[in-house]
């Protein structure tokens, strides 16, 4: 499949070259410094195609073709996906087509074990299928809800709600979720849906293209420009590849477990460690005043064998997860909550056990990559250490 799609890609930048009349552009996302996708976008008429490589998390080519109705919404969709570093090798290549009705979605999924049909009613709704990193169709799903809201007499302030379903997972087993499309008077657009947490800031023309997209308010806080003419896919394929192959195929921000011991106690704690890749932690990427999962991902567990005191909280031997809420002056507060399981966005504050300032540090140098660790002094004491870019926060732990 990979050889199909470069060879795909090479006729389609022929086609390009000796067609003027395609309009031509792109898309690059940036996390931090890292660019995580880079799409090339070529339209004829009312069709699309578009050339892409994304990681998120897994780095993955994709050929997509899309084909518009009048009215701005999708009739047909084809999106072939290859993933050459998947673990499984049922996992590397799919294909997913779509043709859409004024009120269903029939979708056919093909991958390692078959092909895998199913419909979706849409009640009407303007729906679209989504990539977390895929801004053509970003740019497909604001251009066809403003339209919708011009041919329906939006009323200033109100939004357009969507559909959306997802190609990338099992359609059978993922509901169509919701989404909105708010606009602005300015040419901004504010961007919802189930899958995102927050909201996300485009900024469109008078034409509707979408020139440029923040995730500064949601938890995928990526930053994507438009380009005038289309970025080398090829090459930033190779580069993503490359380096997935050699850092072996995980998340973005991998999953690890801190493990210590203090006296006869042990201790883990289960978290996600992002990076900094250049940016400034806080508060852009961790706000002020707010609760942070403490990495990322799924909230992150605590576990310790013995009744201790966690930064002055009482604790019983258990699990639990561990959130910290920023403050000004570069100092934290650390919540202890007794739910465990939930994804990062789930905090509930009804199930908190306490909340205790912590000590600040410097950082000798910056850290990378966000880092647990629990470590002893003598028998009894010891302390919790959360270090990221310039901060290093600390709680004491006695064990009791």
């Amino acid at each position: 499949m990979t050889r199909i799609l470069v060879g795909t890609l090479a006729l389609a930048l022929i086609a390009c070259g000796a067609d003027r009349s395609a309009e031509r552009h792109g898309f690059v996302t940036l996390l931090g410094h890292d660019t995580v996708a880079v799409e090339a976008v070529a339209r004829r008429g009312d069709t699309l195609t578009v050339e892409s490589v994304d990681q998120w998390p897994l780095v993955q080519r994709r050929h997509t073709r899309i084909e518009l109705a009048s009215d701005g919404t999708i009739r047909h969709f084809v999106m072939e996906i290859s993933a050459p570093n998947a673990p499984k090798a049922k996992d590397r290549e799919r294909r997913v087509s779509a043709d859409f009705t004024p009120d269903s979605i029939h979708v056919v999924s093909r991958d390692g074990n078959g092909d895998h049909p199913f419909a979706f009613a849409t009640e009407g709704l303007v729906s679209m299928p989504h990539v977390p990193q895929s801004y053509a169709l970003t740019e497909r799903t604001i251009a066809a809800a403003l339209e919708r809201g011009r041919a329906t007499k939006l009323a200033p302030g109100d939004s357009v709600m969507f559909h959306q379903f997802y190609p990338d997972f099992d359609v059978s087993r993922f509901p169509l979720h919701d989404g909105f499309v708010h606009p602005l008077a300015d040419g901004t657009v504010k961007l919802w849906h189930d899958w995102l947490s927050g909201i996300g800031v485009a900024k469109v023309d008078s034409a509707g293209r979408l020139l440029s997209y923040s995730g500064a308010q949601s938890t995928y806080k990526v930053e994507m420009t438009r380009t005038a003419s289309p970025p080398d896919v090829e090459g930033a394929a190779t580069r993503l590849l490359a380096a997935e192959k050699a850092r072996g195929a995980n998340q973005l921000s991998v999953r690890d477990t801190a493990r210590g011991t203090i006296g006869a106690a042990s201790f883990s704690v289960d978290y996600g460690r992002p990076l900094a890749r250049g940016r400034t932690l806080i508060p852009d990427v961790i706000p002020l005043d707010r609760v942070w999962r403490t990495g990322a991902n799924a909230a992150t567990q605590f576990t310790t064998s013995a009744p201790i005191t966690l930064a002055g909280i009482a604790l019983k031997a258990g699990t639990y997860t561990l959130w910290t809420v920023p403050r000004d002056g570069g100092g934290a507060d650390l919540v202890v909550n007794s739910q465990t399981g939930q994804w990062g966005t789930g905090y509930d504050d009804t199930f908190d056990v306490g909340m205790a300032a912590l000590t600040i540090e410097p950082a000798s140098s910056p850290v990378e990559r966000f880092t647990i660790a629990v470590t002893g002094a003598d028998a009894t004491h010891g302390a919790l250490t959360l270090a990221w870019g310039a901060f290093r926060w600390t709680a004491p732990i006695v064990v009791r």
